[in-house]
């Protein structure tokens, strides 16, 4: 299609004709066609892995009684590992899943003994040889039931075309239906052709979302098996997280660097050569040099405010005596915005908790004052008790879910905002993941703007 024309002011864009219904044209769609052909292979490939399984299992059995039953054995698990990549990849591929490969093989030491203990040890291992035991019986049933629905689905659609081929050869006056030597039962072909059309055009609109159904199944499975385990994907991701918070830390210390630098230490270093000039002129020039002590008077003032604002910054005095409510209460008075502030809270949440949901509101806040043009913006936070099951940051020492604090910071702006990369709120949501806690921005343009945060609750 010629893009040009499309974005030439003088042609308007060309109006959409009608739209197919999803149903009908599920069955010529290309996932369609995916799905079923993975479960076409599926039967081949798990009869090799499944014979693949129960000769390494045999194998090392029967050479337990020798020393190289346990060798053979981690080859044969290694051996998994590998069928198990062509797995992920076929799934990938066809299905369009993306599974990462499992924890690597870490041994203790280098060596060939160390190498079969880890294999050994390697719990990835192990779940490659259950799916090549668990993938046979389940290929067999979806590659019968797959093929089978899918071939008599399309032979009844198309059968009122090649049944007036086969009919003059075979002499019919029609189908039979019934005959027991004696009387024979007939349909005429008009008949048959419309009832095995009808039916056949149901299974043939039904195929697609059978097969969608027998390939979840398969996507279960390869996730579940195939690659990592929650515990080294929960790894993964602490590691992740550490190099945020790391990263983190070293920007806020460049910025506390930075605005010392450049704030309180230009300025009580101006105030020291002030004072040392006023020193110099007291005994020469005394109401000169007390007019020079009464501006580093005002300079010291003003340093003393720089170092107060660095301090709140980091964390404010008010919030570690009085908590969330109060210190949220002044930062909201700072902002050139008016802001309404609404805090329900029957108890505090953990310290560092309380921390990152007032770095929070005060970034967010800072946006809105900054870049969006509001005229009046809201500071919601309340506590959500939350349900279903607990993650390893929501509960506490007894597995009792904690639940979750919810921020909602909105403001009635010019809108736009949003967490790309490269933005201010791109690195408050990375901050808010490294301690388990989620960023969301509805923003459309024009406004309004309403930005909810999460956070553990950690009590």
């Amino acid at each position: 299609m010629d893009t040009a024309y499309l974005a030439h002011p003088a042609h308007p864009p060309r109006p959409d004709g009608p739209r197919v219904p999803v149903g009908l044209r599920a069955p010529f769609a290309g996932r369609t066609w995916r799905e079923f052909l993975h479960l076409c292979l599926s039967l081949p490939i798990a009869c090799l892995t499944f014979g693949y399984a129960v000769t390494v299992v045999a194998l090392s059995a029967g050479l337990l009684i020798t020393f190289l039953g346990v060798p053979v054995l981690a080859g044969g698990l290694a051996g998994g590992r590998g069928l198990g990549a062509l797995e992920r990849a076929r799934a990938r591929a066809l299905l369009g899943l993306q599974v990462a490969a499992p924890e690597p093989l870490r041994p203790a030491k280098p060596g060939l003994m160390a190498w079969v203990g880890a294999v050994l040890k390697s719990g990835a291992s192990w779940r490659h040889l259950l799916y090549a035991f668990l993938v046979f019986p389940w290929a067999l049933f979806a590659f019968v039931l797959a093929v089978t629905f899918w071939t008599v689905g399309w032979a009844l659609l198309t059968f009122p075309l090649w049944f007036w081929l086969v009919r003059p050869y075979a002499g019919l006056p029609g189908v039979q239906l019934w005959g027991d030597g004696t009387t024979v039962l007939y349909v005429s072909p008009t008949v048959a052709a419309a009832v095995s059309g009808g039916v056949g055009l149901l299974m043939v609109l039904a195929g697609p979302w059978l097969f969608r159904g027998l390939t979840q199944v398969d996507r279960l499975l390869v996730r579940g098996l195939l690659g990592p385990s929650s515990l080294a994907t929960r790894v993964i991701e602490l590691e992740s997280d550490r190099g945020v918070v790391v990263d983190t830390a070293a920007a806020d210390l460049r910025r506390i660097e930075r605005d010392l630098h450049d704030g309180a230490q230009a300025r009580l270093a101006a105030l020291a050569l002030d004072l040392g000039l006023a020193k110099e002129k007291l005994a020469q020039d005394p109401r000169a040099a007390a007019a020079m002590v009464d501006e580093a008077h005002g300079e010291v003032k003003i340093a003393l405010q720089e170092l107060r604002d660095l301090a709140r910054g980091i964390h404010p005095a008010i919030l570690t005596d009085r908590g969330l409510g109060p210190a949220l209460s002044a930062l909201a008075g700072r902002c050139p915005v008016p802001v309404a502030v609404e805090v329900d809270l029957d108890r505090r949440p953990a310290a560092a908790i309380e921390g990152m949901a007032y770095f929070t509101v005060s970034e967010l806040l800072r946006n809105v004052a900054e870049h969006s043009g509001a005229d009046h913006a809201a500071v919601d936070v309340w506590h959500h008790e939350g349900g279903g099951p607990a993650g390893p940051s929501d509960t506490g020492g007894g597995g009792r879910r904690a639940g979750r604090l919810m921020l909602l910071v909105s403001d009635d702006g010019r809108g736009g905002a949003s967490t790309a990369a490269g933005g201010g709120l791109a690195g408050l949501a990375e901050r808010l993941a490294a301690v388990d806690g989620l960023l969301a921005v509805d923003s459309p343009a024009g406004g309004p703007t309403v930005v909810t945060a999460e956070l553990p609750w950690r009590g």
